[in-house]
């Protein structure tokens, strides 16, 4: 006899009644924190103090996750989102906590971090470097849908947890020249013969100016071209065409870049292509740089190692000090960039390897004594690499990192080879965002 296939039913994910919970924390993905049944139940938008009507959308066996209905008492700390997209666009989802109230929850967000996954009873004061709350991104990437049937484009962010790009006429956290522009930027772009083939969108402003990345599926006709080149110029815009292999065709404008002071004021520039890794929020990065060099402290002749050295972020001004360089990175196309980065700020001393730092380290040339160390790994973070922390022996290791969950795994590691947590720092990369980043100084005992 035939047998079909029929699908059970996901019971963690069905719907419950109403309920009525009272957030007691938040967690670190920034959602208020309940108890239902012996349950932890975790509520995105929901406060620390606040009641709220809530419908469990998913159940496990020791956690579950809820949808906010209606909140019935208010927390003083919560404020009017400024985006009008908030409600739809998955870019924020902090705009509802205060400003302080985001940067306090960050510090204690690395604080649990740290004190459950290091093993340390006692930390080091936990430092803050932050920018202006608003209209500091200087790098943004939109997404684009063309409707086929109804000819309309669409121009804007990921709707949250969905596919659905919601259209934004502007987004508050984006510099405010870029803002501006993403209205008349989207009907220019209705209207190309080619709009079916746009995919997403890059916008960045650095202080080499407006840059805008339209990646293409297929190549644009001429007067496609014609049309964006007289908008760039309207604009003061600067237009680069990418296509799926990343090769880059300059309508108007050269290769971006931005700049970092390096020792004794010295500007550096630090050139990059479309679609290569840079830190979206430039006064966090320039504090950033210069409060690793400060704890590093850097003399000249003194031989640094910068793993995941991307193009030179680190590596450059770290040369700047007189200080011995070596940069290494997993990614090609970067590390030739940071050569030639390198190169046109005429730093000598300076040496740059590409190897993959997940993998055997053992045979590579630059491994041996270094007498600093800095690392800035992905979000899976250093432990591969940390294993042969041995060979390198530093003094001082500066580790930043995007998760701060990898970093204080890490940590553990640092700890059992004789090294003490002296500094610790959360990077408010990305205000009305959950999202933290930290640095921590390190020192051989």
């Amino acid at each position: 006899m035939a047998q079909f296939f029929r699908e059970k039913p996901n019971r963690s994910k069905k719907v419950s009644a109403k309920l009525s919970l009272t957030a007691s924390g938040l967690d670190h993905q920034g959602a208020g924190i309940g108890q239902y049944q012996g349950k932890v139940v975790f509520i995105p938008g929901l406060l620390p103090g606040e009641s709220a009507e809530v419908q469990l959308t998913e159940q496990k066996k020791n956690y579950a996750r809820g949808k906010l209905i209606r909140i019935t008492q208010t927390s003083p700390e919560r404020v009017e989102p400024q985006c009008p997209h908030y409600a739809l666009c998955g870019g924020c989802d902090l705009q509802h906590l205060s400003d302080l109230s985001q940067r306090q929850h960050k510090r204690r967000a690395l604080a649990e971090l740290f004190a459950k996954l290091s093993g340390l009873s006692e930390l080091p004061e936990i430092g803050e470097l932050a920018s202006a709350p608003w209209h500091y991104r200087r790098k943004a990437r939109l997404a684009t849908w063309y409707d086929k049937q109804s000819r309309e484009f669409t121009l804007g962010f990921r709707a949250k947890s969905s596919s659905k790009v919601v259209a934004i006429g502007e987004c508050p956290v984006l510099a405010a020249s870029l803002s501006e522009l993403i209205k008349p930027l989207a009907a220019q772009l209705a209207h190309l013969q080619g709009v079916a083939q746009l995919g997403h969108v890059e916008l960045i402003e650095t202080e080499a100016g407006r840059f805008v990345v339209l990646r293409i599926t297929r190549p644009l006709v001429n007067k496609d071209k014609e049309k964006l080149k007289a908008f760039a110029g309207q604009q003061g815009l600067q237009l680069v065409l990418q296509d799926n292999q990343g090769e880059c065709e300059y309508l108007t404008g050269n290769q971006p870049s931005y700049r970092l002071s390096g020792a004794n004021g010295r500007e550096l520039t630090l050139k990059f292509n479309p679609g290569n890794f840079i830190q979206v929020n430039g006064e966090v990065n320039r504090a950033m740089v210069a409060k690793a060099i400060d704890w590093l402290q850097p003399k000249a002749g003194e031989h640094i190692l910068d793993l995941f050295c991307g193009m030179g972020n680190f590596s450059l001004p770290l040369a700047a000090t007189g200080a011995r360089v070596t940069g290494v990175e997993g990614v090609p196309a970067m590390v030739e960039q940071a050569r030639q980065n390198a190169k046109q700020a005429g730093l000598e001393g300076l040496q740059f390897f590409c190897a993959d730092l997940s993998a055997d380290l053992s045979a590579e040339p630059w491994l041996g004594k270094v007498d600093k160390l800095l690392l800035d790994p992905a979000r899976a973070g250093a432990y591969e690499t940390l294993s042969y922390l041995k060979n390198i022996a530093p003094e001082r290791v500066v580790y930043v990192s995007c998760n701060p969950a990898s970093l204080a795994r890490d940590s553990v590691l640092l700890l059992e080879q004789g090294y003490r947590l002296e500094r610790l720092t959360v990077l408010d990369m990305f205000p009305q965002t959950h999202h933290t980043e930290a640095m921590a100084l390190f020192v051989r005992n």
